[in-house]
């Protein structure tokens, strides 16, 4: 715990899968100290992504989940078996030389485990308590559990996503749990910050299907304002300009296998340069030249820039639209992006690690530098219980023997 952003926050972590443990992670990169508690008797398998794909190579089993591995860079990792006495006496001696217990359980596990948020005040009275899950601690959904597609299909987004006359697509990952750590990371320091005014803790208390619904605002406003569903007879598919001020707005085929390109116009002007880029006969058609002509005749207008644009390398006209001044730009793959990208590489957002199992592994960095106290990750996820000997002797206090016992008797 050093001189950095968060050098002075110790958390206690409860965290897994995507959304609790990408909150304390994004924390971890600033300087907290993230203690992260397993069970020593599932062997950490509640939070399935430990020995889960993708992998590095060949190599499987409990240490070599790739996601696990990414999501719990920077933390220490120890062991509680907290259905013994022991167990509960060392998280209680945990949280009271912690600032803040974080957790994404299903509403109600870390209260019938002993350590609800009084609890949790009772051992220490100014801690901050973070609660992230699918429906939130109180309400008639509280006693859902929900995953990252579930959040995004009852929050509403799942609804926005497809083509038309087709099903709500979705997107096809837990995007929601992404979004929901980040909403959580924003918990954490506020709590922090309230509490670095008035000296009082506070129970954070967050739902994920509500992160999603959060971000529905323009769909609500359309219909509200406008009285247009998300999805209704005509509605556009989920590449064009929803608003209907920007056409042609979407991503079009160019030569190669699965090689795209995204092109917007968002004004007559822009239009018109395209067309006389493209230089051929259709662009001259009565009506093309306004939004509203372009709009009644978007279908049309997007098969054949489709058809023109796939006589052309992606990278290349991207280039030269962008030079005229039109939006424009190649669907990158996230392999050209990670490892072909100049700027990808001046950020240093994939930096690498050296996992004790796995061996150097990339990571995801974080999207945002602060000039004076930056973001470091430089320690891989932990193997389970690889903290034990650390928090507990250096951080609790105890001996080399007590330790050991500890082990022997299965409680760490």
């Amino acid at each position: 715990m050093g001189a950095s952003a968060l050098g002075h926050v110790r958390i206690c972590d409860f965290t897994g899968q995507l959304a609790g443990a990408g909150a304390t992670r994004h924390l971890a990169a600033f300087g907290a100290q993230v203690i992260r508690i397993e069970d020593p008797v599932r062997k950490g398998r509640w939070d399935i992504l430990r020995g889960s794909p993708p992998f590095k190579d060949e190599r499987r089993g409990n240490e070599f989940g790739a996601a696990f591995q990414n999501h719990n860079v920077g933390k220490l990792g120890i062991t509680i078996d907290m259905r013994t006495d022991r167990g509960r006496e060392l998280l209680t001696e945990l949280v009271r030389v912690s600032d803040v217990v974080t957790e994404n359980f299903a509403a109600g596990v870390v209260e019938r485990m002993g350590f609800g948020y009084e609890r949790l005040r009772a051992i220490k009275a100014d801690i901050i308590y973070v609660s992230n899950c699918g429906f939130g601690q109180t309400g008639p959904y509280s006693g859902f559990k929900s995953w990252g597609p579930i959040a995004q299909a009852v929050g509403g987004l799942t609804l926005t996503s497809g083509l038309p006359d087709m099903p709500p697509a979705g997107w096809g990952y837990s995007y929601m749990d992404h979004h929901g750590g980040y909403f959580m990371t924003v918990g954490i320091l506020a709590a922090l910050c309230h509490r670095l005014q008035t000296g009082e803790g506070q129970w954070v208390d967050m739902s994920c299907t509500e992160a999603a619904a959060a971000l529905l605002g323009p769909a609500v406003l359309d219909y509200t304002v406008n009285g247009r569903p998300t999805r209704r007879e005509g509605s556009p598919n989920s590449n064009r300009d929803a608003t209907g001020t920007m056409v042609p707005h979407g991503i079009y085929a160019t030569t190669g296998t699965d090689n795209w390109i995204a092109i917007s116009c968002r004004e007559d002007r822009e239009w018109a340069v395209l067309a006389a880029e493209i230089d051929e006969g259709w662009t001259t058609t009565d009506g093309l030249q306004t939004v509203a002509g372009r709009l009644a005749r978007q279908d049309v207008l997007d098969a054949e820039l489709d058809r023109w644009t796939r006589g052309h390398d992606r990278h290349e006209l991207a280039a030269r639209l962008q030079t005229l001044g039109i939006p424009a730009a190649a669907v990158a793959r996230p392999s050209e992006r990670m490892d072909h990208d100049p700027a990808t590489e001046a950020w240093g957002l994939w930096p690498t690690v050296d996992h004790a199992a796995m061996g150097e592994v990339r990571v995801d960095g974080m999207p945002v530098h602060l000039s004076e106290t930056d973001w470091v990750i430089d320690r891989a996820a932990p193997l389970l219980g690889a903290d034990n000997d650390f928090v507990f002797g250096e951080i609790l206090g105890l001996s080399e023997a007590e330790i050991a016992d500890l082990r022997d008797e299965g409680v760490i």
